[in-house]
């Protein structure tokens, strides 16, 4: 087989858009406003100074982030292979480096997938969300003061719980800086939601969120061009810090380094728990990630809570009634800054309004009888919104968001009986390769739709042989060139880099990672006890702890706390300012212990053995207890069926 310059073989190699993907670029070409530059002059408004490719390496010289290899971005016109609104799109978030937004408050863009923000107070200055890593943060802080010259962080806000918004936490604050007390400010319940969403669920979030992201597709125009909300993930380090002060309600204010904010609290928007704020001195609203320049994300293809839809666009028209005709200039936490009150109020009222439409139509159509795939295929949103480039779904599309919002509301069973208990997905591609005729009947019938560019039906059968039949070559192949031209054919960013990762798995398999990493200590000594012990019952292995029952008094020195850990019934439950007298054994150690032995800086003897931990009874039942955890796989198979067997 013929050889690549990459030295893929041509049937692993991507493959040029068919003429029905082109066509249907060229009808986006003339049913959207491309002679409107605006969003490229405001992104390019303020700039400052950069770093050189907006490169970033670790202490051992790693690359974490760099975008350098986007340059073929510098072509104005789309190729074949990406839509255009999407290229558009993935072009505006080329611009990277120190902007100011208005005098006195500068963004940081373009290093990371989020925004960090700079607000400069009497003495110091205050740094809204720190990135995704520690490493992306101090590359920022730099860039900032090697500008602005080097003065103290007087406080550092979270607006919200995603990890892009905090992970870097620990490039900007330093220990000696955690010891003097600079505030961290987040909003109400920022560490319960964090830990749910980025730790407890984790594992499998990271796994699906290489389909979202695609951080391991060649960056190309047929691979990797953008996140939609910015670039790609950063690959750095993470830690999470505690907040110190949380914003509680709607209307509460602060004065940090003689700067005044007005706080709206937006919880279950874009996050569970997020917050908005304005800086009279600035005239500044920032409105976290609830107001940017694509139609977000009402359930991200990673996973997470279903974000309320109705809520979100009436903590938009909140925001527009507290601050309608204030500000000058409104920046978020990601993408670029508007200036301006018309337009800034003319953008809220259409995002406002864009979520309502998503959430009334969704009811009205669900109301009617129609299922979550009915709907998707039914609404259509109204020309005013559709011609607003940042209504458009780079991130989030009207088309996932309907099964959202029913999802939210009637949850995944559409009501229709054959969909209430089916076979799983392999039992089932069996059956449907029997019932079609067998495999060679399906690939040809398959290779008529292609040709028609009847994508979405071939991958559907396609998908079915796949899992009854894994090693069918034929089939992977098929369904990784059907997989990619509906990549090619999408304007979101998300769809696309799914389904290029799809057809990426399946003709070149899993990529090889290594083993995931300890949680870091920074990170658990951020969480509380009872989360601690949260993330230690879901590694249990119900099966194996079928029938047994192991009771451990834990006794903190450090935090003053105590604990009874019970295993009854293949659950791990536990019960704090408690110890059971019937405890197999009893352990008094500092919390900071359990946090290194966790972290796998020590192991649970040798901090026995240093006299960290004393032990009273019989110290043998934890080692049973943690026979009992399952250590979950960074990788998993998605597009295939599962190569082990999990019970």
């Amino acid at each position: 087989m013929s050889q690549t310059a990459a030295g893929e073989t041509s049937q692993q190699a991507p493959k040029p858009a068919s003429a029905s993907v082109v066509a249907r670029h060229e009808a986006t070409l003339r049913a959207l406003p491309f002679s409107d530059v605006s969003d490229f002059d405001d992104a390019a408004r303020g700039f400052v100074g950069t770093i050189e490719n907006a490169k970033i390496t670790s202490a051992q010289g790693r690359v974490v982030w760099s975008l350098e290899p986007y340059g073929f971005l510098s072509e104005e016109t789309a190729p074949p292979s990406v839509d255009p609104s999407l290229w558009r799109q993935s072009r505006l978030n080329m611009h990277h480096g120190l902007f100011e937004v208005v005098p006195g408050v500068y963004q940081v863009r373009g290093l990371d997938i989020a925004n960090m923000t700079l607000i400069e107070g009497d003495k110091g200055v205050i740094v809204v969300d720190t990135l995704t890593s520690i490493e992306g943060a101090r590359a920022a802080m730099e860039l900032y003061f090697q500008h602005r010259g080097r003065r103290p962080v007087a406080a550092v806000i979270f607006t919200h719980t995603h990890t892009d918004h905090w992970g870097g936490a620990r490039g900007v604050v330093d220990d000696a800086m955690l010891a003097a007390g600079v505030p961290i400010v987040a909003p109400n319940l920022f560490m319960e939601h964090a830990v749910s969403e980025n730790i407890i669920a984790g594992p499998a979030m990271l796994r699906r969120a290489q389909y979202q992201f695609g951080p391991f597709l060649a960056k190309g125009v047929r691979g990797h061009v953008d996140c939609g909300l910015g670039k790609t993930m950063a690959a750095g380090a993470v830690a999470l810090l505690r907040p110190t002060d949380l914003i509680i309600a709607t209307g509460d204010t602060r004065i940090i380094d003689g700067v005044e904010f007005e706080f709206q609290m937006a919880p279950n928007s874009e996050a569970p728990a997020e917050m908005h704020f304005f800086i009279p001195r600035y005239k500044l609203l920032n409105l976290a990630e609830n107001c940017t320049h694509n139609f977000h994300n009402l359930l991200p293809f990673r996973g997470a809570d279903v974000r309320d839809a109705l809520a979100w666009s009436k903590y938009l028209g909140e925001a527009l009634q507290m601050w309608s005709g204030k500000a000058d200039a409104m920046c978020g936490q990601h993408h670029w800054p508007v200036w301006g009150r018309e337009r800034i109020d003319n953008m809220i009222r259409q995002q406002r309004d864009l979520y309502k439409f998503a959430h009334d139509q969704t009811i009205r159509l669900m109301n009617h009888g129609l299922n979550a795939a009915e709907i998707a295929e039914t609404i259509r949103l109204p020309q005013s919104l559709e011609g607003a480039w940042h209504g458009r779904g780079y991130y989030g599309h009207i088309r996932h968001n309907v099964k959202a919002i029913y999802q939210k509301y009637l949850g995944w069973y559409d009501a229709n009986p054959v969909n209430l208990d089916p076979l799983p997905p392999v039992a089932s591609g069996r059956k449907y390769v029997e019932y079609m005729g067998g495999s060679d009947a399906i690939l040809k019938r398959a290779a008529a739709d292609f040709a028609k560019g009847e994508f979405r039906f071939v991958a559907q059968a396609l998908s079915h042989l796949v899992f009854a039949e894994p090693d069918n070559q034929a089939a992977r192949a098929m369904l990784a060139d059907t997989f990619e031209q509906l990549g090619y054919a999408a304007e979101s960013s998300t769809w696309r880099n799914a389904y290029l990762f799809g057809a990426q798995e399946l003709r070149q398999g899993m990529p090889k990672t290594p083993p995931r990493s300890p949680m870091p200590r920074e990170t658990l000594a951020a969480l509380r006890t009872e989360q601690l012990f949260d993330v230690l019952g879901i590694r249990l292995n119900g099966s194996k702890a079928d029938g047994k029952r192991i009771v451990l008094n834990w006794n903190f020195t450090d935090t003053g706390e105590t604990f009874a850990l019970n295993l009854e019934n293949s659950a791990l439950t536990y019960v704090k300012g408690a110890q059971a007298s019937d405890a197999h054994a009893s352990f008094t150690l500092a919390r900071g212990t359990l946090d290194e032995i966790v972290a796998r800086l020590t192991t649970f003897p040798e901090a026995v053995g240093a006299g960290k931990i004393k032990v009273a009874g019989d110290p043998t039942q934890l080692g049973e207890l943690m026979a009992l955890m399952d250590e979950f796989p960074r990788m998993f198979e998605i597009v295939e069926p599962k190569r082990t067997v999990v019970t």
